[in-house]
């Protein structure tokens, strides 16, 4: 059986997008990978590691990873369950334009600085609408462009884009943090536990986290139980199981994170959802 399952999504002169399914059975490095092409790609589902020479990038959903055209990688699966992502290519003159110069190392060719940038929940939104409503075949290819051009521009933009801001040592940290957070996503942790589990104490951690990432360890987390809400709720019935399922104590509590993160309820927007693929 393949690692890998790609399924293509949509694919014009301008945008190709496609659903990449991983198996995640590598659990250390991988033999040294390369990208025919520069393009963006939005974990929604599981983690993986990216590593660029002797620099890491934890893979999750409030991340986009960029991957640069002939720049080589690897990359590992510390956490069980692979990983699903949806993946932007742009052609070169239309993503010189959208990407600010700062995060470019020259201006010919578009070729990011970094690995990896914070999004937020808007952002989050895009990748699950457009990766349903083109997976049903519901939206017409100038919809699904336009659709993929938002979500690179909010991706990019300066609203969301933010480079880290510590030291290799803080980053490790927090980064192994990331990975204790995925081993159970549905768990409701402590601080004490998950400084225990990464092997620091609690006030640095707590400290460390929010310079790192610009936000608190517990909505960190949160946004990533969210946004397996998102990956899941189009195909759910049952909103209140699945409330519970992602380890919320209530459909109350989950409807009202859901609502403050997305602007709309889980049945407003799974009634979006199915309204796009029908």
């Amino acid at each position: 059986m393949s690692e890998f399952t790609v399924q293509p999504l949509l694919q014009t002169p301008l945008v190709a997008a496609h659903d990449v399914h991983c198996r995640g059975k590598c659990r250390h490095r991988s033999a040294e990978e390369c990208a025919a092409a520069t393009h963006l790609v939005f974990p929604y589902r599981g983690l993986f590691l990216r590593h660029v020479g002797s620099t890491q990038s934890v893979a999750d959903a409030n991340h986009v990873l960029l991957f640069n055209a002939g720049e080589g990688y690897q990359v590992s699966h510390p956490a069980s369950g692979g990983d699903a992502c949806l993946s932007l290519s742009i052609s070169s003159p239309l993503l010189r334009e959208l990407a600010p110069a700062g995060l470019l190392q020259r201006r010919d060719e578009p070729v990011f600085r970094g690995q990896s940038l914070r999004i937020d929940e808007r952002a989050q939104v895009l990748v699950a609408l457009l990766r349903h409503s083109l997976r049903s075949g519901s939206i017409e290819p100038l919809e699904g462009e336009s659709l993929a051009l938002t979500l690179a521009c909010r991706s990019l933009g300066p609203r969301t884009a933010r480079a880290p801001g510590a030291g290799h040592a803080r980053q490790r940290l927090v980064d192994r943090a990331k990975l204790l957070l995925a081993s159970d996503l549905t768990r409701r942790w402590t601080l004490a536990e998950i400084a225990t589990g990464v092997g620091g104490s609690a006030v640095y951690l707590t400290q460390a986290f929010q310079q790192v990432e610009g936000m608190p360890l517990y909505r960190y987390h949160l946004r990533l139980r969210l946004a397996h809400a998102l990956d899941r709720i189009a195909d759910c019935e049952d909103v209140a199981a699945l409330a519970l399922d992602l380890g919320f104590s209530s459909h109350s509590h989950f409807s009202a994170a859901f609502r403050q993160a997305y602007g709309r309820t889980p049945s407003a927007f799974r009634q979006a959802a199915l309204a796009r693929a029908s």
